[in-house]
């Protein structure tokens, strides 16, 4: 699948995040399915754990969320990537193009709006596909048990 969007090719690198378009904003998201792992927040320290569960509301193979419009309603903790929040963008995965952009960063080459490919994220080995269990499978006090380091 080819990626576009309504606006000037590599918008991302002459905008700034605010000057986006939502529909620029929403095409930075590679599509890697991260930022629907389950996290764990070490209390004392702030650090943040990645777990191999996803919401249950992920479709695995596609990276993306089966509910999309609704998941707020459905998961009020679910992420949502605001411009507001850009001073917490440092919690995401240092793959993740909100963040990248936030610091300064360029894209890298797998990420879609560069390679022009919706499947480079998953080809380049980046998201989450084949690697998670979904959180029907879990007890929510047995998430330490699946803590990953394998989230950049």
């Amino acid at each position: 699948m080819t990626i576009s969007t309504d606006d000037k090719q590599d918008f991302w690198q002459q905008k700034s995040l605010e000057e986006m378009s939502k529909s620029e904003w929403e095409s930075l998201c590679d599509g890697c399915g991260k930022c629907c792992l389950l996290k764990l927040e070490d209390e004392k320290s702030g650090e943040i754990c990645y777990t191999k569960v996803v919401c249950r509301y992920l479709d695995m193979d596609k990276c993306g969320c089966n509910e999309y419009k609704d998941r707020h309603e459905l998961v009020p903790e679910c992420v949502w990537l605001k411009l507001e929040m850009i001073e917490q963008f440092h919690w995401l995965p240092m793959t993740c193009a909100y963040r990248l952009l936030s610091e300064g960063k360029p894209l890298p080459t797998w990420h879609p709006l560069v390679s022009g490919d919706a499947n480079s994220v998953h080809e380049a080995g980046v998201s989450v596909r084949g690697r998670v269990l979904s959180e029907i499978y879990v007890h929510p006090d047995g998430l330490e048990e699946h803590i990953i380091h394998w989230v950049e």
